[in-house]
């Protein structure tokens, strides 16, 4: 706007309108108030006073050098009104609802008195929206990882500042940055709060609380930390320790953020589809000793596997079953028997027949047997109050044959005799034969005499028969001779007359052997 005078006559120009006064020189008139600097925040209404006792002519206000309008018509503005009483010279501004655009100079002018008041400066405060926080209400991290939060406060004048609290305190070392808007006055102003993992907790409330001078006492928004993990397993078993074949209870207990989706069992590796929930029962045995049973619990973050034994009580259980053995005399004989069995147990081992503890640990060790060694072995394991197991062996030496029989055999003159030899001979004999004098009789018959040979579990049986016997096979030296491939032994028999009276019936003699195998 501006003005310029002719004559008697002011015209006053602007964007607005253009307007022709005439002013009387003998005009006198003061300000008795003038508007003065004011601070109003947006929103709220505002009266800049203007009051000129005696002065009937136009007023004007100017607002940063334009004209509003003509007297008290502010058409043009509709949130501005001169208000007061204009008889006595009140000319108000009156401003509702101050928006940012009413920051200005504002002057109240009396044309026809030339008078201006002074200037006076509106500043109009802005509050800044309302803050937000990124990724709020609710933030979630995994577990282990850092916390980041931008907390933004916009559109304010002046600038908001802003501060974090968490449990009543504020937290320190956020960093801050300002952005002025293209309006050049208002600003928004962003905030990053980072915090360490090992200083957040789930479910903690973290406030961010942004002021200017427009709200001081702050608008605020929180978000609430949640920390979320992999299931946290506790697996357990009940009871402990139990005898094999009763009922045991698994039960799996899960923490998880987000909550669990999956259970899954299984048992020395194999899944176990008949279980699904957070609990399985089963009789147990000896293989839950040694085949954990696991449980396995997933999230959308993953799953956690854990495993346990059963600390089960069952008797002994054959792990390496000892083998039979067949060795050559003079060498060593190893025998190896393992059992398994909960609680501890012990081994012993013994030969059939014998009393004496020949070892009480897996291996059993005989050294440069004899033939005397061969024969049965047991392994025997006890697990105490639980049960016992055994297992037996046989020990067979290899070696020359080994004849038993009784030196003299007795028989009746006329009658039938027998005379017998007992083999023993690993490996089995190759060759038996009986001789005396000049002969030598393997099997089958000659003459007066027959041989027969028979096998047993113990041995061979080989029995010499004489039919008709005479006075001079009393007189005979029998021998009884077997072989195999590593030598060969020999036994001396003899044929003894039974005394008393021979038989009417010509049956034949009844003999007495000892037969020391037996």
């Amino acid at each position: 706007m501006s003005r310029r005078r002719r004559g008697g006559l002011w015209i006053i120009v602007s964007d607005r309108v253009s307007i022709f006064l005439c002013v009387s020189p003998g005009v006198q008139a003061t300000f008795s108030q003038q508007p003065q600097d004011l601070v109003v925040v947006a929103g709220q209404p505002v009266t800049l006073p203007c009051s000129i006792p005696g002065y009937h002519g136009v007023v004007l206000w100017i607002k940063d050098g334009l004209a509003l309008g003509v007297g008290r018509d502010l058409s043009g503005y509709p949130r501005y009104t001169v208000i007061g009483d204009h008889s006595t010279g009140e000319h108000h501004l009156r401003i509702q609802r101050v928006e940012l655009m009413d920051d200005a100079v504002f002057e109240c002018q009396a044309i026809q008195a030339a008078m201006r008041s002074r200037p006076a400066r509106l500043t109009v405060l802005v509050p800044p929206e309302d803050p937000v926080i990124s990724g709020g209400p609710v933030v979630s991290l995994r577990a282990g990882d850092p916390l980041n939060l931008t907390c933004h406060a916009d559109n304010a004048k002046p600038a908001a500042s802003i501060i974090w609290i968490r449990n009543g305190e504020v937290l320190n070392g956020a960093m801050y940055s300002k952005t002025l808007l293209r309006d050049g006055r208002r600003e928004s102003t962003v905030s990053t709060l980072y915090l360490s993992a090992s200083n957040i907790e789930t479910g903690q409330q973290i406030i961010c609380r942004a002021s200017n001078k427009a709200v001081p006492n702050g608008k605020e928004t929180s978000v609430n930390i949640d920390i979320q993990h992999l299931p946290l397993v506790n697996l357990s078993v009940e009871p402990q320790p139990i005898l094999e074949g009763n009922l045991v209870k698994f039960h799996c207990s899960a923490k998880a953020n987000p909550p669990v989706t999956l259970y899954r069992w299984a048992k020395g590796g194999n899944v176990i589809k008949e279980f699904s929930g957070d609990t399985y029962e089963v009789i147990v045995d000896h293989s839950f000793f040694t085949e954990p049973v696991s449980c396995e619990v997933t999230n959308p973050l993953g799953s956690t596997n854990i495993s346990r034994n059963v600390d089960v009580y069952f008797g002994p259980r054959m792990a390496a079953e000892p083998q039979s053995l067949q060795v050559d005399l003079g060498s060593d004989a190893v025998f190896n028997c393992a059992w398994t069995g909960n609680p501890s147990l012990t081994i012993v081992w013994m030969k059939r027949g014998s009393g004496v503890v020949l070892s009480n640990e897996n291996i059993l060790t005989l050294k440069a047997v004899r033939q005397e060694d061969a024969g049965k072995y047991v392994c025997r394991a006890v697990v105490p109050r639980v049960g016992a197991g055994e297992k037996e062996v046989s020990l067979t030496v290899n070696g020359p044959p080994t004849i038993s029989s009784t030196q003299t055999h007795q028989a009746l003159h006329g009658e039938k005799g027998e005379i017998k030899c007992f083999i023993r001979s690993t490996p089995p004999p190759d060759r038996i034969a009986w001789s005396w004098k000049e002969t030598v009789l393997e099997s089958g018959t000659s003459g007066r005499y027959t041989v027969e040979t028979v096998s047993t579990e113990e041995g061979v049986i080989s029995t010499l028969t004489m039919s008709n016997i005479v006075p001079a096979d009393f007189q005979t030296i029998y021998n009884c001779t077997a072989w195999n491939s590593f030598g060969s032994d020999t036994e001396i028999i003899r044929l003894k007359e039974q005394g008393g009276s021979q038989s009417s019936t010509g049956s034949t003699s009844t003999l007495t052997l000892w037969w020391p195998w037996f």
